[in-house]
């Protein structure tokens, strides 16, 4: 296979990964009308964490106490932002093609989440980003036309900061793990927090419903197992940029979905503010790999739950003693 090929193979490959994960928020809020979050978020992670030590067999060879506990720190913050993005996704709740923007937050957020915890500034790419994407924010939200904010709505932005929060964790403890263990103990941690407050707090039964069981299935182990394979093999051969423009396509994938199968419109404002959340999440995440500071550069923190996040890395610098 010329290298060609393989680049156009891992290209289409990821978007397809963009598209599934789109597909997933109305799915989602289809499983979560019959059956309880917690419980739900159990099977899903628990399908995955299996589905991933199938395709990756090693992972358990090459873990050790440290990417454990990293892992599960990484974990309970994957945790929380499922947790906040499912419950927003609830009966009652905000719409999927609203909650599929909003979550693409996370990738403007998380520059500025950032400065505040490690103090490295943003660039000024990421303030294009910030102030584009909270312009679309604002329109996708209705303000200013009769529309209104909903409790959902908060709930998946506050999901939106706590992945930029597992994003900067992945980028500073996380730095120097194997990715692949460090994966598995996330999603392991996910299934186990849930499964207990399932139990504690819901008492489900197995679930029974064919489309239960496919929203299960593709959330599971086409959207976490085999996005991580994809994402991780397409990063030797693929430029970070052009994995990171693929996969911010995942909002626009999930106004799509909502569209075709919810019925749901963003109307005029709504899809304008849409596009200018995806120009803001391209501005931080795919312009700023263009515009290095001396004594920096960019990395692309591989995300289990979307589109790459955008970190800022200073340069080592080598001492020479004479």
């Amino acid at each position: 296979m010329t290298d060609g090929t393989r680049r156009l193979l891992l290209t289409a490959a990821l978007v397809g990964v963009s598209a599934v994960w789109g597909s997933t928020f109305v799915m989602v809020r289809d499983a979560v009308a019959d059956y309880p979050v917690f419980s739900f978020l159990a099977w899903r992670f628990a399908i995955a964490t299996v589905a991933f030590a199938v395709i990756f067999p090693k992972t358990f060879a090459r873990m050790n106490l440290r990417t454990l506990a990293t892992g599960v720190i990484a974990g309970l913050l994957l945790t929380g932002g499922y947790v906040f993005q499912t419950f927003g996704l609830a009966p009652g709740m905000t719409s999927p093609g609203r909650a599929a923007f909003i979550t693409g937050m996370f990738v403007v957020i998380t520059p500025f989440l950032q400065a505040t915890i490690l103090r490295r500034m943003p660039r000024w790419t990421a303030w294009v980003g910030v102030m584009s994407a909270v312009a679309g924010l604002w329109l996708l939200s209705g303000a200013g036309i009769g529309g209104t904010w909903n409790l959902g709505d908060t709930l998946v932005l506050l999901c939106a900061v706590v992945y930029s929060g597992h994003i900067i964790v992945l980028g500073s403890m996380g730095r120097g793990h194997d990715t692949l263990p460090l994966a598995f103990v996330q999603l392991a941690t996910v299934t186990i927090v849930c499964a207990a407050l399932g139990l504690a707090t819901e008492h489900a039964a197995i679930p029974a419903s064919g489309g239960l069981w496919i929203a299960l299935v593709v959330t599971g182990v086409f959207a976490s197992a085999i996005a991580f394979a994809v994402q991780t093999h397409a990063q030797k051969h693929l430029s970070p940029t052009r994995t990171a423009l693929i996969l911010i396509c995942e909002p626009a994938f999930g106004g799509l979905y909502a569209w075709l199968f919810a019925g749901e419109g963003l109307g005029t404002a709504g899809i304008i503010g849409a596009a200018l959340i995806l120009a803001g999440m391209a501005a931080s995440d795919v312009l700023g790999a263009f515009v290095a500071r001396r004594g920096e550069h960019e990395v692309l923190e591989i995300a289990l739950e979307g589109p790459p996040g955008s970190l800022l890395e200073r340069d080592e610098v080598q001492v020479v003693q004479s």
